[in-house]
């Protein structure tokens, strides 16, 4: 978990890769529109290329060229999932243009303790799973931010909903390996 001790005065790790940057700032930002939300998908791109080659969009996105704290990677959020569909299923429609760098998702969750694997009833259905899961008193709601970037680089943040403030937030390239694998995925070709 992120300590004050390695936080820089923006609230971001000292010596933060652009990845983990740009997963904390789309954690911050899916943060402040409150919890309850639906799956979010964001493109990355380089900030400086963006500049060069999309300067009417940088300008919108308040990218100033002069502003030397910009971060190197800008998540651009895409449009709302389809409702209904299956993530996993989403996202194998998914092709990324050249101009993207990479990709993130949040997703909210509710996740069990690995003391309470034991106790999981053989035989559910996923429909059933999820219930279970949802009754559970162990059960902890909690949102998830994945990245990848196309040279295979992935990095996350966790944060739980009973700690939700931004010096709780746990990060790690393997934290949430199924959803980093399905967005590494959308640049396989």
């Amino acid at each position: 978990m992120l300590s004050m001790s390695n936080v820089s005065p923006s609230g971001l790790p000292m010596a933060a890769s652009p990845l983990t940057v740009a997963v904390l700032e789309i954690d911050e930002y899916a943060s402040g529109l409150g919890w309850d939300q639906p799956a979010r998908l964001f493109a990355l791109v380089d900030t400086a290329k963006l500049r060069v080659q999309e300067p009417g969009l940088a300008a919108q996105l308040g990218l100033d060229s002069s502003d030397s704290t910009t971060a190197a990677l800008t998540p651009i959020e895409q449009e709302e999932l389809p409702p209904g569909k299956a993530l996993d299923e989403f996202l194998a429609t998914i092709a990324w243009p050249d101009a993207v760098a990479g990709c993130a998702m949040t997703v909210e969750r509710l996740m069990l303790p690995p003391s309470a694997e034991s106790s999981v009833p053989e035989g559910l259905s996923d429909a059933q799973l999820t219930k279970w899961v949802a009754k559970h008193p162990d059960r902890q709601e909690v949102r998830m931010t994945v990245a990848v970037l196309r040279n295979g680089a992935r990095e996350s943040a966790v944060r739980l909903r009973e700690k939700d403030s931004p010096t709780e937030v746990l990060t790690g390239a393997g934290l949430v390996p199924g959803l980093a694998e399905a967005l590494a995925a959308t640049f396989e070709s």
